[in-house]
């Protein structure tokens, strides 16, 4: 393609599907969630590639462009994607454009999208406990009259907030901008979406501790009916400061 002609996602997509080294074409993004994309949205397209196939396919490897991002990539190294990693999330909800694997692409997309239960549960207990810490050092500091070091920390707290809850739910938390998407789409059980985004948005904006200890109150019993009670134990006393009033 010329400067004139910029390679498109349609015009690559029947490249790619003509050759026989691709197993796979997965479109995740913007464009992968319906009614999230805009005029400003690019097509992210992963080529995947057959373990040691030789094409010349190869060259569009870091393709980057206004319209098209592309990532070539092996079947194995597919495979591998995103676990663990920040693509994880962005992989879980990736479309399907072309499977010659009988269903194995996608396959591998759903196994992205559900962590095991040995990881859920490592990564729930790690998570748990920096929620805990940055809400206590939130609610301590609006204490102490800290009016910016308690939003702060409120907000960082929402982030291992979700995180945790959706680790709960084995699933990989999804980027900012998709949360509300997810949630509507595939809600936290025992959750009101609704209430929860509330409180989020509250929480993150103001670092009122009132909303962050009504928000524990639930994520503790929902924790300690996943088995995390040790963690929330070794907090003592210091939980009174985080629980509500």
């Amino acid at each position: 393609m010329t400067a004139q002609q910029p390679l498109t996602y349609d015009a690559f997509v029947e490249l790619a599907a003509a050759d026989p080294a691709v197993v796979g074409l997965v479109l995740k993004g913007s464009r992968a969630h319906d009614g999230m994309s805009t005029r400003h949205s690019d097509h992210d397209l992963y080529v995947v590639l057959a373990d040691d196939a030789t094409t010349g396919l190869t060259r569009f490897a870091g393709h980057r462009t206004a319209a098209l991002d592309l990532v070539v990539i092996s079947l194995t190294e597919f495979r591998a994607a995103g676990m663990p990693g920040f693509e994880r999330y962005a992989l879980a909800r990736a479309r399907v454009v072309l499977d010659r694997l009988d269903g194995g692409i996608a396959r591998i997309l759903a196994d992205k999208a559900r962590l095991d239960a040995d990881e859920a549960f490592r990564n729930a207990g790690g998570l748990l406990d920096a929620y805990a810490n940055s809400l206590y050092r939130s609610v301590k500091n609006h204490r102490d009259g800290q009016a910016l070091a308690a939003r702060l920390d409120a907000a960082d707290s929402i982030r291992f907030l979700l995180e945790l809850l959706f680790a709960l739910d084995r699933r990989p938390r999804p980027y900012n901008k998709y949360l509300e998407w997810e949630l509507a789409r595939h809600p936290l059980p025992g959750w009101d979406t609704d209430a929860l985004l509330r409180a989020v948005d509250r929480v993150s904006a103001t670092g009122d501790p009132s909303p962050q200890r009504h928000l524990f109150a639930r994520v503790e019993a929902a924790a300690r009916e996943a088995g995390h009670g040790e963690v929330l134990d070794a907090w003592g006393e210091d939980l009174d400061l985080m629980r509500p009033r």
